[in-house]
């Protein structure tokens, strides 16, 4: 029987090859699904993919039995699922969904641990004035307490 862990194992393993490759997700499915995502800051190639595939076929063997062995790359529109993915796009736009179901969408300015800061544009009333204006405003999660964080594709 394959468990998570040991798939997590040959996975990071062959990642340590593999320069600026990093593990997302491995999800066990109900139908006899394995699926794993692998990220990378630049994209990642499907020859790539296959290659893990076939690594982990071969590590497994027999023990993959009926299994079906899905790898490919975390979706770019996908919610982020690990720390490595807020590193990666710091400066780009993103959409942060809070814990009460708040959207949120600004420039995503720094990772510390499993913190971040987004950079957003609220209205405010300056004092003395009557009208408001668009002021940057930082605002600080925790990757643990918001629903979701994803990367805001920008057809411009």
């Amino acid at each position: 029987m394959i468990t998570k862990e040991t798939l997590k194992t040959l996975t990071e393993e062959w990642l340590q090859g593999q320069s600026g490759y990093f593990l997302v997700d491995i999800e066990m499915c109900d139908d006899d699904r394995i699926v794993i995502e692998i990220d990378h800051a630049d994209g990642v190639w499907i020859e790539d993919c296959a290659n893990l595939s076939r690594s982990l076929q071969e590590k497994l063997g027999d023990e993959l039995g009926d299994y079906e062995l899905e790898v490919g790359s975390a979706g770019l529109g996908q919610p982020f699922k690990v720390e490595q993915q807020y590193q990666n796009h710091v400066g780009d736009n993103v959409e942060v969904i809070d814990a009460e179901g708040k959207k949120i969408a600004g420039t995503l300015k720094s990772v510390d641990g499993r913190t971040f800061v987004i950079t957003t544009q609220e209205k405010q009333v300056p004092e003395g004035k009557k009208r408001p204006v668009k002021v940057d405003v930082d605002k600080t999660f925790s990757m643990d307490e918001v629903k979701s964080t994803k990367y805001l594709i920008n057809f411009k």
